[in-house]
């Protein structure tokens, strides 16, 4: 293996690895990320830490200054209705495109992936979202525009549905909606999809996008409600800083 594609490699573990950390509330939003100090707890390199640290940032998931370095993207209202509304419109958009052009091909790809996620589970050996279970859901939501014919609205429908990854995520962590059933809300998607029913499909597919939004709004504004601060306790004695509202 060439040195090039060795410093690849690990920096690919690095980036899942904080990934998951930050997808599981491990990495609160706002919270600095020092590059030395994640170097030293995968021991790696400085610049292998930067590299995943960059990709990161072009995902949206970290937020990249000159003067404080890396930090967890903080969570906005302001970004949070901006982002959910581009969502549904795009997202929309492309699944009307895939239910007047897709065909049975496509059709039997929206199923198998539907059948994958139900199947794999959610949470892992440590109550985490699951890696595998991540993967399933992505594959299904890019499933589901696959039949539009045109790879640039999806790239861009898929490009706007990982920025809204850690809004997705912190809807569990933070504003605990567990009663989700997440499960009938894709098969409802898919049975109105695959019955070619745009008007059904595109009205599931908003209140799947727009649940994560309204249960973080409400959780922002029971935190300003209550007055509390932006410091939060890491559980050791530490403290970090905790979400960041623009606006409510």
């Amino acid at each position: 293996m060439t040195e090039s594609a060795g410093k690849q490699t690990l920096s690919e573990g690095v980036y899942l690895s904080l990934h998951r950390e930050m997808l599981n509330g491990h990495l609160m939003p706002g919270q600095r990320l020092k590059v030395s100090e994640i170097a030293g707890r995968f021991g790696v390199s400085l610049s292998v830490v930067r590299e995943a640290l960059t990709r990161l940032a072009e995902h949206g998931l970290v937020v990249a200054s000159p003067q404080r370095g890396f930090a967890v993207a903080a969570l906005s209202v302001d970004d949070l209705r901006d982002l959910t509304r581009a969502r549904v419109l795009v997202e929309a958009l492309v699944l009307r495109e895939s239910i007047a052009n897709g065909n049975v091909a496509w059709e039997a790809s929206v199923v198998a992936s539907l059948h994958t996620l139900e199947r794999t589970p959610l949470l892992d050996d440590q109550g985490d979202i699951s890696d595998e279970w991540t993967a399933a859901h992505r594959a299904y939501h890019r499933s589901l525009l696959a039949g539009s014919g045109s790879t640039r609205l999806e790239s861009v429908a898929t490009a706007l549905r990982d920025c809204a990854e850690l809004y997705r995520q912190w809807s569990r962590s933070l504003a605990h909606d567990e009663d989700r059933d997440i499960a009938a809300e894709h098969r409802h998607i898919m049975e109105a999809t695959l019955a070619r029913d745009a008007d059904a499909a595109t009205a599931a597919l908003t209140e799947h996008i727009e649940r994560t939004a309204t249960v973080l709004l409400k959780y922002a504004e029971g935190r300003a409600a209550s007055g509390s601060g932006t410091a939060q306790s890491t559980g050791d004695g530490h403290q970090i800083a905790g979400p960041r509202f623009s606006s409510v």
